[in-house]
């Protein structure tokens, strides 16, 4: 949790574009004076031979600057504490890079395990004549803890550290701490147990280092910290399942995942479970090297409601019970879920609203009220189901359902008394709703790489065992995956056991038998037998950028693509590319490659963009030889891409002092940058929080007197962005106490 602020207002940022105002900006009174004499928490990354240079001169010239903690590993540099008068200061430092603002990030079996190839690969031996299960490969894990004690655990971990607590014994935290957490202990069963329940790689050696707090929180400090202890203590792969809502290539924690990549260790990151929207990965699954993980249904059995001969997907929450329920219940309004609005719950499921207060206050007061369960409907209308978590123990079940479902069977209950029913439908290599879509702004990048089960998730927790959801239940799928590849081959590179899986991945379709997006599935759910037995390495994927609306006729973008065999016999290989209009490609017709020789081969795509649709574009590169074929996907876009142009938006109040602080993230910068307070009801302008003027991309922060914020009231929120003479407008709410 932060230790330097408490959040005072209450946000629920929409990120949706509008077009109902256009006021005139507004100057408010300057708050420079105030901004420089705010504290700030900042890395600060030192042009490389310097940073001793650089330390001597903090401590020399900027007395009241404290330096936090050092980074040896992954950059050069250091975290200092100090006011913003002197940050700016030393950002003008000639041995300076790059300054960071302090971020915070949150933790974002039985069936998945075989059905990756985990059981089938046991029948597979290493170069020792062992049988694969991870024996001998140091996993780490970055998260919120271990319950070493857990019997299925005890065996498995060998180590590691706490950066919380600041000691050797990396426990989850208790409920006498703060929030309790299990997050990391479910994550650690996925990879390793070796008990009663058996992970992907039971006999690897487990090393967890403790990053995030009570109640999952952690900062970006912390994250790095632990990736240098991981690469000191010499890990052979690193489990990141944590994020930002940050889609950026070069935020710290991406760019020290990046170093440990080059440094030997594989790393895999969870890609963020805030799908299905489009650019919402977050760092450090934005991370070039990065083996970033979506999520994916293992063979399901799932609940949905029937209600009036229509289906209702459920998404239950996470700590929830299973949406069991063995009869007819109707269905009634409940608002917000506030006490004073579920007078009609008892004996009957309730429909909430997503807001104002948390799921788990809904939900005890859903149960305190008599409910037989809780629907919380979305309330971001581009989006579908949602992911959640609660942080007590229910007795009765709670899931998310959609923003149009919700809206539906409220205009429906107006009319009608409405009943549901629970139904059932198997399901499995169906991409899972929650789970984040790339690519990453401005590398273009294609994001997740791979895809691993992610839905219902059974593994350990602090007692006993629990069921999970989320990408964070993805990601150790493939860290397991990673541990019986490096078992089998000690002496394969990062770069080449994420060829491997991605190679040999199995693309995923959708209900017209249509292959999903690059952006939303990679190269596709990993096959973790073929993964081990493969010879062939193709990589990377084809980002191929951006084809400007402006330029006409044929455009050319070229691509490198590595080609290694490392078997013992020599391949010739063919590549076939689909066949779609406006885009034409060019490359050798056949590419032979010698026993164990590497070779880079140039792809040209040959794009005519009057005949595309303005947006994205993708497909699947096969790469054929005479017994087996290998895919890489490619993306493309078409004129400007629309992502958004602001991304974590916090606003908090300083603790010791009459101010409030906003940051976010501008991943192309702002020529003008204004954030308007609306009244919620009658939409007339109250006043600006800000106004700037040529903000560089990346985060910036600022902070604002109290006595310049309105009267204390809910109010709209809109964020106007100008770049290059275009405008964009992103709405929101918040509550000011």
């Amino acid at each position: 949790m932060r230790k330097c602020f408490f959040i005072s207002i209450v946000l629920c940022f929409l990120l949706l574009p509008i077009e109902v105002y256009g006021q005139a900006f507004e100057k408010p009174p300057s708050i420079d004076n105030a901004l420089s004499q705010k504290l700030q928490k900042t890395i600060i990354v030192v042009k490389k031979g310097h940073l001793q240079e650089a330390v001597r001169n903090v401590k020399t010239h900027y007395p009241n600057v404290k330096i936090r903690n050092m980074y040896h590993q992954v950059f050069e540099g250091f975290s200092v504490e100090g006011l913003g008068i002197d940050l700016q200061a030393i950002k003008k430092e000639k041995w300076t890079e790059q300054l960071f603002g302090v971020t915070y990030y949150q933790q974002t079996m039985n069936e998945s395990v075989p059905f990756i190839g985990g059981d089938e690969v046991r029948g597979i031996f290493d170069k020792e004549n062992k049988r694969l299960t991870g024996k001998g490969v140091k996993i780490g894990i970055i998260d919120t803890g271990i319950n070493m004690l857990h019997r299925d655990l005890q065996h498995s971990y060998k180590g590691g550290y706490d950066f919380v607590d600041i000691d050797e014994y990396p426990m989850e935290t208790v409920e006498k701490q703060g929030p309790p957490t299990y997050h990391g202990t479910h994550v650690a069963g996925i990879i390793g147990a070796n008990g009663k329940m058996k992970g992907v790689a039971p006999e690897a050696d487990i090393y967890m280092y403790r990053a995030l707090g009570p109640g999952g929180m952690g900062s970006s400090e912390q994250v790095i910290l632990a990736i240098e202890k991981a690469i000191e203590e010499k890990m052979d792969v690193l489990n990141l399942s944590l994020g930002n809502e940050i889609n950026g290539p070069d935020w710290p924690t991406s760019l020290a995942v990046n170093e440990a990549v080059h440094q030997g260790v594989v790393v895999v990151a969870a890609n963020g479970n805030s799908g299905p929207d489009l650019w919402t990965v977050g760092a450090p699954a934005t991370a070039s090297e990065a083996i970033s993980v979506g999520a994916s249904a293992p063979p399901l059995k799932l609940p949905y409601l029937e209600v009036n001969r229509k289906k209702v997907a459920l998404q239950k929450l996470q700590g929830s019970p299973n949406w069991n329920l063995e009869q007819s219940y109707e269905i009634v309004a409940g608002g917000y879920g506030q006490k004073n609005e579920l007078e009609e719950a008892r004996g009957k499921v309730v429909l909430v609203k997503r807001g104002k207060i948390s799921f788990t206050e809904k939900a005890l007061n859903a149960e305190k009220a008599g409910a037989k369960g809780v629907l919380i409907s979305n309330n971001k209308r581009e989006r579908g189901l949602f992911s959640g978590a609660l942080q007590s123990e229910l007795r009765i079940p709670i899931a998310a359902i959609s923003y149009n479902d919700g809206k539906e069977l409220l205009s429906k209950k107006k009319d009608n008394r409405l009943y549901g029913v629970t139904q059932y439908e198997e399901i499995q290599d169906k991409i899972a709703p929650f789970s984040s879509r790339g690519p990453v702004t401005t590398t273009w990048e294609i994001k997740p790489d791979v895809l691993a089960p992610g839905m219902e998730i059974n593994s350990t927790a602090l007692k006993d065992y629990m069921s999970l959801h989320g990408t964070s239940m993805a990601a150790p799928h493939v860290a397991g995956a990673c541990a019986l590849i490096l078992q089998a081959h000690p002496t394969w590179s990062p770069n080449q056991v994420k060829a491997a899986l991605m190679n040999t991945a199995i693309s995923l379709q959708d209900d017209k038998k249509r292959n999903l997006p690059a952006y939303v599935q990679g190269a596709g759910r990993i096959d973790l037998k073929r993964a081990i037995e493969q010879t062939l390495f193709v990589t990377p994927s084809l980002s191929l950028g951006i084809v400007h609306e402006t330029k006409k006729g044929e455009i050319t973008k070229k691509a490198t693509l590595t080609v290694e065999n490392i078997s013992e016999e020599p391949k010739r290989l063919s590549l076939q590319f689909p066949k779609y209009e406006g885009i034409r490609w060019e490359a050798p017709l056949f590419i032979d490659v010698l026993p164990h020789e590497k070779k880079e081969v140039i792809v040209k795509a040959i794009i005519e963009n009057a005949r595309l649709k303005k947006g994205l574009h993708d497909g699947l590169v096969s790469i054929k030889d005479s017994t087996r074929e290998v895919h890489l996907p490619y993306l493309f876009i078409v004129g400007e891409p629309n992502y958004p142009k602001v991304m974590g938006f916090q606003f908090s109040r300083v603790k010791s002092d009459d101010l409030y602080q906003y940051e976010l993230f501008l991943p192309e910068g702002a020529d003008k940058l204004g954030i308007a307070l609306y009244e919620k009801d009658t939409l007339r302008f109250v006043q600006y929080v800000d106004v700037r003027e040529n903000i560089g991309r990346g985060r910036f922060t600022s902070v604002v007197e109290r006595s310049l914020l309105p009267v204390k009231g809910e109010y709209k929120a809109v964020i106007f962005v100008y770049k290059n003479a275009k405008q964009q407008t992103f709405e929101g709410e918040i509550k000011i106490e």
